[in-house]
């Protein structure tokens, strides 16, 4: 007897949604955030338009650390001339024990971000020059990778855009948005994200006029498609591509991540002399290291530095 699957459709956030046109070379993702972008955000009170950029960092490094199913770390990194001078997106693979997660920093120079005015809205006047680096980092065995391209002037997406044309040759397009939201009952804006990816299938035959034609229909999506999460990210795909024989594959979970480690940390700062640790700790005697990504403080004693048996 032959038995069929019952499709789970994508929650309304927090997920990763790939789908394909094998028929025309194409595949994809879509990507919704909402309690992750709201977590991740709320370490650091950011900026909008600084906010507005990890957010979409935060769905751009969703879409490429799901796209390797990695078992590992996928880093995404840029840094720049301009205000926005650090942005770092973690994005960690599901294993035994999680299911894959996310996490994210960026740092603003506030004094640059003065000086810029009503510009400092652009994504180049925001980052400056600069590059953007992925770093693949396998938990087991395989040898980790990097690849380095410059930021582009118009956005993080393409910036992305441009990393896969030169270091993988996959034509690929990207929409990202991110936006502070409001909803009933609670006073305080809470961070959403989203974003829909289209990338040609390696070694596949494709069509560019097919291809053109896709990326004309991935241009009309407008923001709130993206973050709206009581619109189906299968209605989206729908409205695209209702006409090119779309499938929709197994949603992916995302979580709020972060691998920061008190215990880590202890281990480091037991390698120091009495001499390197002055001048760390409070009055109190405690060295109090507090995680850039979660917010997370780690409170290390005379205990814990003493010389492990």
């Amino acid at each position: 007897m032959t038995q069929t699957r019952t499709y789970i459709p994508a929650p309304a956030a927090d997920f990763v949604l790939p789908f394909s046109m094998p028929e025309l070379g194409v595949r994809g993702r879509v990507v919704r955030l909402d309690s992750v972008s709201a977590r991740a955000l709320s370490a650091h009170e950011l900026p909008e338009p600084a906010g507005r950029t990890l957010g979409e960092a935060l769905v751009l490094t969703a879409m490429l650390g799901s796209s390797l199913k990695l078992d590992g770390r996928l880093t995404l990194q840029t840094k720049g001339s301009g205000p926005l001078d650090l942005l770092t997106v973690d994005y960690y693979g599901a294993d035994e024990d999680r299911g894959a997660g996310l996490r994210g920093y960026a740092r603003v120079d506030e004094s640059k971000l003065a000086a810029l005015g009503d510009t400092a809205r652009t994504f180049a006047s925001l980052a400056g020059e600069g590059a953007l680096a992925i770093t693949i980092e396998p938990r087991l065995g395989e040898q980790s990778y990097q690849g380095i391209v410059p930021l582009a002037a118009q956005s993080i997406a393409a910036s992305a855009e441009g990393y896969f044309s030169q270091s993988e040759q996959l034509p690929t397009v990207i929409k990202l948005a991110a936006a502070p939201a409001y909803v009933p009952g609670n006073r305080q804006a809470v961070w959403r994200a989203g974003g829909i990816m289209l990338q040609a299938i390696p070694e596949q035959d494709r069509d560019e006029d097919d291809w053109n034609r896709l990326s004309m229909f991935l241009a009309t999506v407008e923001d709130i498609e993206l973050l709206d999460t009581s619109f189906p990210a299968e209605d989206l795909l729908w409205r695209l591509f209702h006409e090119d024989a779309v499938r929709v594959h197994a949603p992916e979970r995302l979580d709020f991540r972060c691998g920061c480690d008190g215990e880590r940390i202890a281990r480091i700062l037991r390698a120091y002399t009495d001499a390197d640790r002055e001048g760390l700790a409070d009055p109190d005697g405690i060295i109090r290291a507090r995680c850039e990504f979660c917010g997370a403080v780690h409170a290390i004693g005379a205990r814990e530095l003493a010389p492990t048996a």
